[in-house]
This record gives C-alpha cells, sequence and structure tokens, in this order.
C-alpha cells in the first residue's frame, strides 16, 4: 500500500496497488465529496459514556463525522457512510461547548478522510479538552496534531480490509496513544498478536475487542491469557449498557 493521498480531491482514501479497490473507494466518498469548502460532513454530536479504549466509563462528547473509504465486515455504523450534514468548524466547537464533558473523541466513519479534521484536531485541542481520535489506521496520521491522543484500529484479516493498514503509522505512535483490534476469530488473534510482537506494541496500550455475537469474553480472554503480554480486554461499555444496535450512545 502507498502511504499517499488523491490528489485534488477534497476527500483522502487510502492508495492501494489494486485499480478496481481504489475505484471502489471513490465511490464510496460520494456522500461528502460535494460538501462546501471548509466544511465537514456530520453525522451527528452527543454526549454519552465512553465505551472504549482506557477512557472507557468516563462522560465524553462523540464527534461522529460522515463518509469512510473501508467497508469492514463487521462495520457497527454502517448508517455514517452516508448520513451527515455539512458543518463548519465554529459550528462544530459552539455544539460542544454547549455539552459538559471535558472529554471529546472524533470518531466516523474514518475522520481522516476529511483533510478538514485536522483543523478540527487542532481548534479542539486549543479549548484545553482532551481530544481523542478514533482512526481506522488506513491513512497516515502525521498531520494529526500531538495533544491528541490516536486510537488506531488495525484491520483483522476477517475484516475484509487487511491490505488497507498503513504500517508505517505503527512507528509514528507517541505515547499515550493507543491500539485497538477488532477479531473474530483465532486468524484475528494471531495475527494481531504476531503484530504487537513484531512492532513492539505493548509501548502503549493495546486493546482486543471481540466482535459482538462472533467471540466471546471469555474465549479472548482465555487467548490473551496465553500470550503473556499486557494486553487489555476491550468490552464495548455503551453495548453493555444500552445494547448493540441503539443508536447515539
Amino acid at each position: 500500500m502507498s502511504d499517499t493521498t488523491t490528489p485534488g480531491a477534497n476527500y483522502r482514501i487510502a492508495i492501494l496497488d489494486d485499480p478496481d479497490a481504489i475505484r471502489k473507494q471513490h465511490a464510496r466518498m460520494r456522500p461528502i465529496a460535494d460538501r462546501p469548502k471548509g466544511t465537514l460532513v456530520v453525522h451527528e454530536i452527543y454526549a454519552s459514556i465512553q465505551g472504549e479504549s482506557t477512557f472507557a466509563g468516563l462522560p465524553c462528547t462523540f464527534i461522529r463525522l460522515t463518509g469512510c473509504p473501508l467497508r469492514c465486515r463487521w462495520c457497527d455504523t454502517p448508517h455514517s457512510f452516508k448520513e451527515g450534514d455539512p458543518m463548519s468548524i465554529d459550528a462544530i466547537l459552539e455544539e460542544v461547548e454547549n455539552l459538559s464533558p471535558q472529554l471529546v473523541e472524533v470518531t466516523g466513519g474514518e475522520p481522516l478522510s476529511h483533510p478538514e479534521c485536522d483543523e478540527l484536531l487542532k481548534r479542539l485541542a486549543d479549548t484545553g479538552r482532551k481530544v481523542l481520535l478514533e482512526t481506522s489506521g488506513a491513512l497516515p496520521i502525521d498531520s494529526v496534531d500531538p495533544r491528541v491522543t490516536i486510537i488506531l484500529d488495525m484491520k483483522c484479516p476477517s475484516s475484509g480490509e487487511l491490505e488497507s493498514n498503513h504500517y508505517p503509522n505503527l512507528a509514528k505512535l507517541k505515547p499515550g496513544d493507543e491500539v485497538k483490534f477488532v477479531m473474530g476469530d483465532r486468524v484475528d488473534f494471531d495475527w494481531s498478536v504476531d503484530l504487537v510482537r513484531k512492532h513492539d506494541l505493548t509501548r502503549q496500550p493495546v486493546l482486543f475487542s471481540p466482535i459482538y455475537g462472533e467471540l466471546t469474553h471469555k474465549q479472548l480472554a482465555d487467548w490473551i491469557m496465553e500470550t503473556g503480554l499486557p494486553i487489555r480486554l476491550q468490552v464495548a461499555l455503551h453495548k453493555v449498557i444500552w445494547g448493540p444496535d441503539v443508536r447515539g450512545v
């Protein structure tokens, strides 16, 4: 996979060696392609309990951006692929200001598919809030403000998007960033453990999460214990509280 993005477009995609895969990504980004200059297409902004990462359990404001060049088999937010309205950064910040949590997460979709996301993250960090970015890891993280905590969601084999992983990102993670793996079977687990060991990823928090309804927490816990590695079993707390199909939580 190349580490470049599409020149001349107002969105970013992962550039792969397969021309057909590139065409599919361009088609997937049409919902945000014609937005007004300087805006981001926002699917939703809401306050809830953070369900994942080492910040799980804390009140958090979520900014979910529309659009994603990937199509993970197990994606639990497909409604974010197309639904949303263009908003300026000032308008987004005003909505965030009206909500109380001092923890803010920008997610998607794939938030970095909006080039304007870099400026949004910077402006959020300027407010003094703790800012998280959840990104698929398919797009380079070089331009992300260093004050932002990156949660890098590496794609396991069963996701169907293994080839989209941008592996140079792993060397650019800073202290405090986190790496997340969502897995559905032992193949995914073994692949993830190999990657953790190869890149010495336990220098930051490593999160293993089961695909809801496919792999049990108990089975994943047993496998983690076999490794001897300081890997965190991640429970999607919001799904435990409100159920797997409730939106806006």
